[in-house]
Parts: C-alpha cells; structure tokens; sequence
C-alpha cells in the first residue's frame, strides 16, 4: 500500500539529504520513519513524505535515500508556519498536486495546528481513506489560552505586541481561528488516532461518525537510555520544559514559589525553550511581549530574580541532561492532550508534578507515577513541589513506576505494529 505522510516540519533525514538546517521538535517521527523504512518491504508499504518548506527553498517533489538504501518520495509544499491562523488556498491546490502525483491508497496526517491539515483533507476528498493524527487540539487551547491572567494582563499590549499585532488577547484570536480549520478538517476525515480520553472525547463532539483508533507515540530515542537518581541531580531544583506563552503556566509556578522557598530555600527554577524575558538592553526591553512583562512583574514582586534560569532552546541530548539534573519536572500548563515532556521525564524516571487537565491523566496516574493537583490551584502545585522535596522514600517509587509506565506508553515496538494495523484496516 501507498501511504503519504503529511507532517508539520521538514523531518531531520530530509534535512539532512538536502543540506538544510532541521528541528528535532518532532523527534518521535524520526523514530517510526526509520522503522517504517527498514521494515516497508516486510510489510509491503511505500511512503511518501509531504512537509512545508518556506519560499526560500521552493517546493520539491525528490527521491531521496533516508535509511540505508531505502528510499522515499518527498514533497514540499510552501506554507508560512509564522502565520498559522491564516488559510492559504495555494497549499490546497499543491496539495491536490501531490496527491496527483504520488496516487496514495491512504493519507496520514500528523497534527492538526497548521492549515495545511484541512488544506489535505479538502484536496484528498477520500474520508475513509484519511488519518489525522492528534497531537494538541487547537480548539481546546484556544479556550484555555489566558490561564486565568488577570483581566488588566490580557488586555495589555507593549510596543512589541502592537507593532506585531501580536497581543494576549490577538494570539488567543488567532488560536480560535485555527481552531476552526481543526473542527472542519475533523469533520471531513473518516478516522483519527489519538492517545488519550480527553482527544477521543474532544474528537466525537466534532465528528462522532469518525473511527477513532488508539495509537501512542514512540518518543525520541535517546531518552529511552539512562534513568534519573536522587543522588546525581541538583538538590531542589525546579524544571519547566516551555514557558512562553500563557497556556504553559510558568506563571502558576511563580506564584507558587514563596511558599516552596519559606520551607527550601536553595530551590530554584530552570526554563528551557524560548526565552522571553531577556532584555539585558533598552532594545531587547522594547521587543518585550505582554505576557512576558507580566512574568518579569512577578520575578521581581516575590524576588526571584536569582531564582530563575531561562536555559534557550535546547537540544534533545541538551534536554535530556536537564530532565536527570532536576530534582523535579512540573508541567502546570493550563491545557494539554499528552505532552511529550511528560513523557520524556518519565521515561528517564524524573519525579513529575503535573496539573491535572485534558489527557495528562492518561499518561500518569497520581498517587502512583508521580502527583497531579488541580490546574490553576497555585497553593497545591506548592504543595506537591515540596512532597517531592520532602519525601525522599515516595519520590523513590515515583520514578521506578514513572519509568515502567512510560515505557509501556512509549512502547516502540507495540506503537509501530498497531500504526500498521490501522493501516490495513483503513486500506
């Protein structure tokens, strides 16, 4: 069978062929195209691969080699990622060119937080033989968005956000908008895979005649090796995997840290991803966002300033040495379906305090692989932060169950071989 991928960036063994710099923010699909290749022939499957590609590079059909001898039809399509809330009818009408050329007896889409998702559905016209993989839902983001930001925040906007017309209140818009193009490309495919309660839920109130199949990811390979230990990682020390927008509670965690300080006063807070605080001069000041003036209030009001390092963008072996020198990984997003950080934390066996919202529930169970508290609640995120710190025997257990769960979740063996399944079923 032809099966065409359809995903949200260009995959690092593209990349790679082509000479072009590459994100491994999708590393998990690097993980089941290697396996995809190596076993396309036992299984009888060719696979092509769609992915925007940004005007400078143009848009390419190639045959290129990506594992081994194995080779793989690749296709660009040109899309502007910075604007996702706008769709572009062009990405429809090169998108049915592909499907042209490429003749596929199935299509498999990785997410639904671009256009390009309802630009294929819209092009393919075949539901039964379309697959949308979930990763978040746009839609329930949208909602969630202002993670309970005082009113006066939400209407704030700096120089930066003016001139980008990229406010708090424009970026929740603009997810709204895009969480229109997710409802309808929903509504016009035959069958969704996804990973949690909530998604299953989420997705049979948009289109309850769409066959839902429970398909896990297989996350990137380097955190499978190694495991967390009390011993090695830096004493009260606090990991926040994203924090620059609203959504992903670093805010919640700020105002939580008086009270985990009044009883350890060594802890602190490590912050990967972009950093949007930096302002060391008068013109990084001024390229300041609201929300991101709004966390430079609250380091300053409870004086954290000293507390907290914005480590920038790292790696996956860059994020995998700050998962085993953390004491604790919290993720206080006010929304998420299964984050990947999550995952990644409890395979190395890192203790997890998670708020309990969308389908994080699914991943860990509290009590058990670590604790959930309820979203928004600042004093219980406190809380379980110091259980962490405190009881040492407890933490133990966490991170012996947190890796055996996670391992059964992120299974590479069980993931790869139920995708195939669907596939058959769906072909």
């Amino acid at each position: 069978m032809k099966v065409l991928w359809v995903c949200n960036i260009m995959l690092p063994a593209i990349a790679k062929q082509l000479g072009l710099p590459f994100s491994s923010r999708e590393g998990w699909l690097t993980a089941m195209l290697d396996r995809v290749l190596q076993e396309q022939h036992r299984h009888r499957i060719t696979l092509g691969i769609a992915f925007p590609v940004t005007e400078e590079i143009g848009e390419m059909n190639r045959e290129l080699v990506l594992a081994g001898d194995e080779t793989c039809v690749c296709y660009g399509f040109a899309e502007n990622l910075n604007t996702p809330e706008q769709y572009d009818g062009r990405i429809e009408k090169r998108m049915k060119e592909i499907i042209d050329d490429y003749e596929p007896d199935m299509i498999h889409i990785f997410g639904t937080e671009f256009p390009h998702t309802l630009a294929c559905v819209r092009a393919y016209r075949n539901p039964e033989r379309t697959l949308i993989s979930l990763q978040g839902l746009v839609s329930a983001c949208a909602a969630a968005y202002m993670a309970d930001l005082p009113g006066k925040i939400q209407r704030r906007a700096t120089l930066r956000d003016v001139i980008r017309k990229d406010s708090l209140k424009q970026q929740q818009r603009k997810f709204y908008k895009r969480g229109l193009y997710e409802k309808e490309a929903l509504r016009l495919t035959g069958h969704v895979a996804g990973r949690t309660d909530f998604d299953r839920e989420t997705v049979a109130k948009i289109n309850p005649d769409a066959t839902y199949h429970f398909l896990n990811e297989t996350l990137r390979s380097c955190f499978y090796r190694d495991r967390w230990k009390r011993s090695a990682c830096i004493p009260y020390s606090i990991f926040l995997s994203q924090g620059d927008y609203p959504i992903k509670g670093f805010h919640y965690l700020l105002q939580a840290m008086p009270e985990v300080l009044a009883q350890y006063p060594e802890a602190q807070i490590f912050v990967a991803g972009n950093n949007i605080l930096r302002s060391n001069t008068g013109k990084e000041n001024l390229k300041l966002s609201g929300y991101g003036k709004y966390l430079r209030k609250l380091i300053r009001d409870y004086q954290l300033k000293e507390k907290v390092t914005m480590l920038g963008m790292l790696d996956e072996d860059g994020m995998k040495e700050r998962f085993l020198q953390s004491h604790v990984f919290v993720c206080p997003s006010a929304m998420e379906n299964s984050p990947n950080s999550l995952g990644e934390a409890m395979l190395l066996g890192v203790p997890c305090v998670a708020a309990d919202v969308g389908g994080i529930r699914n991943l860990l169970v509290s009590g058990g692989d670590g604790v959930l508290y309820p979203a928004g609640n600042v004093e219980a995120l406190a809380e379980k932060i110091i259980e962490i710190f405190a009881k040492e025997a407890i933490t133990e257990k966490y991170s012996d169950n947190a890796r055996r769960h996670a391992r059964e979740t992120h299974d590479a063996d069980q993931n790869y071989y139920k995708m195939i399944r669907i596939y058959e079923e769906i072909v």
